[in-house]
């Protein structure tokens, strides 16, 4: 064996326990709703990062495997942006209830602007997780540009940020609020708007200190609220990620 050679399989040797270790990490199971045929932006970025490199099997899901039964198969259910309204629409009856049945059992929910929509117990169609309500409801479509998020000491702690301020995109998420429903637990606030978008008539200040990221328990399983999008490529997708973790019931 030649010295080239020798200097390679010592490379390799030491590369070995890294290597057992990566073979061995538990893969987060991640189930993204997508009832746009793949044409929508907010899969895709997801599907960009929750790769197995950085702890994650993500796959696009149907409304209607998820009306089968497909969640089963899954750690986290993450709903992305869109409209909330239509993915309840297009998950049915029977779909709302297994997704319902699988947070209650132990699952996790994500939701991404539209998916905390839908997770509040604002909307009749909404899925009543997490007992929020939506400020200033008439100006929901309030514009899109980048906001400043405040993070709680739970918020740095959870979504794994040293950063008090962080700058992400908004997209007409919900301002949140709490609400007042009996049989659902208090949230924790994890992050604030600090700045704000106050557009097509929206009054200014309203979105000042309503809350932007949000997490509970629903029986056995984790919610966690996104009003913003850190999934974005400029991100931070950090955020997510670690938002995922924790609803999966795993550390990073």
């Amino acid at each position: 064996m030649n010295k080239i050679s020798q200097a390679l399989l010592a490379g390799l040797l030491m590369l070995m326990p890294t290597i057992v270790i990566a073979e061995n990490v538990q893969l987060v199971r991640v189930a993204i709703y997508d009832h746009s045929e793949e044409i929508s932006n907010g899969p895709s970025n997801l599907l960009r990062f929750l790769i197995p490199v950085h702890g994650f099997s993500a796959q696009r899901v149907s409304p209607e495997q998820i009306q089968e039964g497909c969640l089963s198969d899954f750690d986290v259910l993450i709903m992305p942006g869109g409209s909330g309204s239509k993915q309840s629409e297009k998950l049915q009856e029977s779909g709302r209830a297994q997704v319902k049945e699988f947070v209650r059992n132990g699952g996790g929910y994500v939701g991404i602007c539209a998916g905390s929509y839908l997770a509040s117990s604002h909307y009749s169609w909404s899925l009543g997780l997490i007992n929020a309500k939506v400020w200033d409801r008439e100006h929901w479509a309030r514009g899109q540009g980048t906001v400043s998020l405040c993070l709680t000491s739970s918020g740095r702690e959870v979504l794994g940020c040293k950063q008090k301020e962080v700058d992400v995109y908004y997209g007409q998420g919900p301002l949140l609020v709490p609400d007042n429903q009996s049989d659902l637990p208090g949230y924790e606030v994890l992050a604030s708007y600090g700045s704000e978008i106050a557009k097509k008539g929206a009054p200014v200040e309203a979105m000042i200190d309503t809350h932007a990221v949000i997490r509970s328990k629903y029986g056995e399983g984790r919610v966690i609220c996104f009003s913003p999008h850190p999934e974005t490529k400029d991100g931070p997708n950090s955020l997510m990620a670690s938002g995922i973790y924790w609803a999966a019931q795993l550390k990073p």
